[in-house]
């Protein structure tokens, strides 16, 4: 069969890659096995624990387009044992792999259960054999042995990770229910062009505030002839129904005899189709069966048009935010994209940049209408030439599969340390210890203050970039559109954001007279021009508490000073001792170096490091917990606040001085005894940002109110003590 191919194909190569082999040898293990055999009231159960190292899956019974399911074998008192009943395995989580690859599987803590009836009510030792394979960057086969000495009173555990009887009881009582298909669902089967089945679903009246949007509706179980592909879901508003279809390849050819399949949509005989039933997050699957002994040979192509008019099912249709409901057409959110960007201007990330840019318009404002509408212009295109730039970054971790959000790049170390660079060299330049042409040209109070062009296009770079940790009114919105629309619509919102960061200076290009409030160039320029050199040694210090925070400092700490240092020595050195080409060369070559030891030392690599399960927030008293949605679920029954950050987010710092730092805060919490939360975004974490998603959001700063109830509200990213106030009364 096809899936069978697959499966073949993908041992051989995990067999043959050489980082397979480096690991096996190292007897690295991402896979941990426990075992426990306990008694219910009715019952004597084996509980068998995998937990998976970090980032790290394993797969379901149908692994998806590739992978191995996890498999069990038993031997009681040295003969072959199978138990009584094998319980439904826990509901698995979606993957999309590298590639355009769906996996089924699990990450983290799993539990599987097993019926032992009678047979070892008197003791005895049962030993368990599992196999899989793990996958993270490659994937590894693994298995691990375990014994299980089960004493006389039909009870015993194995040594390392245990769950207590409660949490095991609990997990069992989680498995999926074995019923009848649910009446609000509805199956039927159709056929494609060729050998291509479709399985076409319609789930009735759903409740979308509960829906798992990074799940599947239905799960299929393995069932050959049929290979199942990947499930698309669409909503309509109309019937308030939920339409499905996923692909099916036909693999009867492989089968001996041949199998084709049948023209008049007749099988040969009965397929029993197993699915599971998952559409709630926080719900009990559902696992049933259904007899399938025809298919309709017509129908898929109405089917197809007739979702096609529909939307795609995300979480943005059960959201309650009342500026992403369906009534915004794509003109009200390009409406917003301008108007966010126009703010950003205000925000503190751009306003160095700006300043330089103000610094130019005072230095162009006697030259010519048409001169300064040139300059104007190319600061417009350098912002919207990056935020185009930005779309095809997004666009292409979108196919691939990548959960990004707005700020995503200041979770790479090497691209803030490249800004760093960048922005600290300037400053340099504004400072006096070299010249090149900048907005304010070669040297003031010269002619060359005509020239610069080329530094207004980078200076539009420059401000989007700097822009990216910002978020301001409207902007989430419009971003959030960007993040989760068509290929199309993401360049059309970036790029009226872009015309709404330039459009201050589009205005001034086109109307020059708007700037003649500006004093004259003159000698006060020298003194401004050191002033914006100091906003850019203070944007520096940020990008470098930034860098701190995402790399393993105490490490690269001395390296990426002595580049500073040793950058700040040779411009120095060749303004004020010596421009011999020779000495000049020596010098320029020495932070160079040092740059090449610390990524030979991989320096720059994300340091992950502990997590603490408790932080106390700068310049606040108050204790928060680390963010998990674990953690936000053994919460409920009391009020709880999170708030996602990032050390690179301004405006996030903004917030908490005004809000979250003060004693108004501190007062609320201890009165309405408030649990905390915060999820730190400083570092790229995928399960912020599909939280984040679920929610119709894209970057930090965000604020939630968890209600004891369990319903979660969305604060939006600005935030007030009266505010929080109103959600916990």
């Amino acid at each position: 069969m096809a899936k069978l191919k697959l499966i073949i194909s993908l041992v051989i190569i995990i067999l043959l890659n050489s980082q397979v082999f480096a690991a096996m040898g190292s007897g690295e293990k991402h896979v941990k096995m426990s075992g426990k055999v306990f008694k219910t009231a009715e019952k004597t159960l084996l509980a068998i624990t995998l937990v998976n190292d970090k980032k790290w899956h394993t797969y379901w019974k149908n692994p998806g387009d590739a992978g191995l399911p996890i498999n069990f074998t038993f031997t009681l008192d040295a003969n072959e044992y199978e138990p009584k009943k094998r319980y439904p395995w826990p509901t698995p989580h979606k993957y999309i792999e590298e590639g355009d690859i769906l996996a089924y599987g699990y990450g983290g803590s799993n539990t599987f259960f097993f019926d032992l009836g009678d047979d070892l009510s008197a003791g005895g030792k049962l030993k368990v054999h599992g196999k899989w394979l793990v996958c993270k960057d490659i994937c590894l086969p693994g298995e691990d042995f375990i014994t299980v000495d089960v004493s006389t009173n039909g009870i015993g555990e194995t040594k390392g990770y245990q769950l207590s009887e409660d949490e095991l009881n609990e997990k069992l009582n989680e498995l999926p229910k074995i019923a009848e298909k649910p009446e609000s669902l509805e199956i039927y089967f159709t056929r494609g062009e060729g050998s291509r089945l479709y399985l076409q679903y319609i789930f009735k009246n759903p409740d979308l505030s509960k829906i798992d949007y990074e799940s599947n509706i239905i799960y299929p179980y393995l069932q050959d002839p049929l290979d199942y592909k990947h499930e698309k879901a669409y909503y309509d508003n109309n019937t308030k129904s939920i339409y499905g279809i996923i692909p099916i390849d036909w693999d009867g050819e492989y089968e001996e005899p041949e199998w084709n399949l049948p023209n008049d949509g007749k099988f040969k005989r009965e397929l029993n189709a197993t699915f599971l039933f998952s559409p709630y997050k926080d719900e009990r699957s559902i696992k049933f069966t259904i007899s399938v002994e025809d298919f309709s040979p017509t129908g898929y192509e109405t089917f197809k048009a007739f979702v096609a008019k529909l939307k795609p099912l995300s979480a943005k249709l059960g959201t309650n935010n009342p500026e992403v409901s369906d009534s915004h057409s794509i003109i009200s959110i390009l409406f917003f994209a301008f108007l966010g960007g126009l703010i950003l201007n205000l925000m503190p990330c751009v306003l160095p940049v700006i300043s330089l840019k103000l610094f130019g318009l005072v230095a162009h404002r006697d030259e010519s209408n048409a001169k300064i509408l040139k300059h104007n212009l190319f600061y417009t295109f350098g912002v919207v030439a990056t935020f185009i730039a930005l779309g095809v970054v997004i666009l292409v971790l979108k196919i691939s599969g990548e959960q990004v959000g707005w700020g995503f790049q200041l979770q790479s170390p090497g691209f803030v340390f490249f800004m760093l660079m960048m922005i600290f060299i300037m400053a340099l330049n504004m400072l006096g210890l070299f010249e090149f042409i900048t907005p304010g040209g070669k040297s003031l109070g010269t002619k060359e203050l005509k020239k610069g062009v080329g530094a207004d296009f980078m200076n539009g770079v420059l401000a989007t970039i700097l822009s990216t940790p910002c978020s301001a009114p409207f902007l989430g919105t419009a971003l959030t559109f960007a993040f989760t629309t068509s290929n199309l619509n993401i360049f059309l919102i970036f790029i009226f954001v872009g015309i709404g960061l330039a459009f201050p200076f589009i205005l001034t290009g086109f109307f020059p007279q708007m700037i003649s409030f500006l004093p004259k160039p003159g000698a006060w320029m020298d003194k401004l021009k050191k002033l914006l050199g100091l906003t850019l040694i203070l944007t520096s210090i940020w990008l470098y508490d930034v860098l701190a925070n995402l790399i393993d400092f105490s490490f690269s700490g001395m390296y990426i000073n002595t580049i500073l240092a040793l950058t700040f020595f040779a411009f120095y050195f060749r303004k004020h001792v010596s421009k011999v080409f020779a000495w000049n060369v020596l010098f320029f070559i020495l932070p160079v170096l040092v740059f090449g030891m610390l990524l030979s030392a991989k320096g720059l690599a994300v340091n992950y490091g502990e997590e603490q399960s408790v932080t106390k927030m700068e310049n606040s008293n108050l204790m928060w917990e680390n963010w998990s949605e674990e953690k936000m679920k053994s919460m409920q029954g009391e009020y709880v606040f999170i708030d996602f950050t990032a050390k690179w987010c301004l405006t996030c710092k903004v917030n908490k001085k005004l809000v979250l730092n003060t004693s108004g805060f501190e007062s609320l919490v201890k009165e309405k005894n408030l649990k905390l939360m915060i999820a730190d975004w400083t570092k790229r974490d995928d399960n912020i940002t599909q939280f984040l998603r679920k929610y119709d959001i894209v970057g930090v700063p965000a604020y939630f109110i968890q209600k004891p109830d369990g319903e979660i509200v969305s604060l939006g990213e600005v935030i007030s003590i009266e505010k929080i106030r109103k959600h916990i009364e």
